[in-house]
């Protein structure tokens, strides 16, 4: 339902103009599956939306933090929706990726919110693209996307970000994973964090080596970094600001802003309990559901 109700509208124009309470407050509304009627942004200053994604337990979140003190020095505004696993049962999320942010809580130039993927497929949320279109009318420049780490689904982030660093670690092994499910060759980059540790410069030899045997010339470069030591992160962020997309990724990206739209309808249908309640007890079967919900 759209925000048609005068006081809804208030908050939408109080956000507007920065205030982060009630963007804050837009934000939880999207999430429960409001229909905001966000402003088309009509600047010819795009924001920068960057997606960091890779397996749990590489310090992606420390990283975050890095990225965020960088766009800081640049006087850039920053705001970072930090996607966290989500109960099964209750839809809440799991985690809290900000306390592990170091630059979280640093003033009006950074805004971050976690959210719950919410059951959602490839680990997403699904009122994530409204979330990004609401946080580029604020005026937020810079928008980081950082995913819960789910594996092979983890393809999903190409349909919000416009540019994509796929980090790993020296005692995770999981390139292999990463090859399989296709966001391998989605990243701008791909970054080896925890370079001080043993075993980073063979892993990052390791994916280089994988990387040889595409025939294609537009492979991701290998960069090792320390986000605890804040080591290689200015090289990282130059490497990613000239980094260029190649067009290919352009249809990818419209078929899986189609899915996650599709993934959205479908998981937001008044009748999807009802659908689950009668494939439960066997009145219906799975096809039939779809169907019920598809109409």
């Amino acid at each position: 339902m759209a925000l048609e109700l005068t006081g809804n509208k208030e908050l939408l124009g109080s956000a507007l103009r920065g205030s982060r309470r009630d963007l804050s407050r837009l934000l939880s509304l999207i999430e429960k599956g409001e229909d905001v009627a966000i402003p088309e942004n009509t600047s010819t200053k795009k924001s920068m939306i960057l997606g960091i994604t890779g397996p749990p337990g590489v310090g992606k979140s420390t990283l975050v933090g890095r990225i965020i003190s960088y766009w800081k020095k640049e006087g850039k505004r920053v705001a970072v929706l930090a996607i966290d696993p989500s109960s099964p049962r209750t839809g809440g999320a799991l985690l809290g990726d900000r306390v592990r942010m170091d630059s979280a809580d640093s003033g009006d130039h950074v805004f971050v919110r976690s959210l719950s993927t919410r059951g959602n497929p490839g680990g997403i949320s699904a009122s994530l693209m409204s979330m990004v279109k609401l946080l580029e009318s604020c005026g937020w420049e810079n928008i980081i996307i950082e995913t819960v780490g789910s594996g092979q689904s983890e393809i999903k982030i190409v349909a919000f970000a416009d540019k994509i660093i796929l980090v790993d670690g020296p005692d995770r092994g999981d390139i292999i994973q990463a090859e399989k499910a296709g966001i391998i060759e989605l990243a701008d980059l791909i970054v080896v964090n925890k370079s001080d540790t043993p075993g980073a410069l063979k892993v990052a030899e390791t994916i280089k080596s994988a990387l040889s045997f595409s025939n294609e010339n537009d492979s991701p470069q290998v960069l090792l970094v320390s986000a605890e030591r804040n080591t290689g992160v200015d090289e990282m962020m130059e490497l990613i600001r000239y980094s260029k997309s190649p067009i290919w990724r352009d249809r990818i990206k419209i078929r899986e802003r189609l899915l996650s739209l599709w993934d959205y309808r479908l998981l937001s249908s008044s009748q999807l309990n009802q659908v689950i309640e009668d494939i439960e007890t066997g009145s219906i079967s799975l096809e039939d559901g779809l169907d019920i919900l598809s109409r």
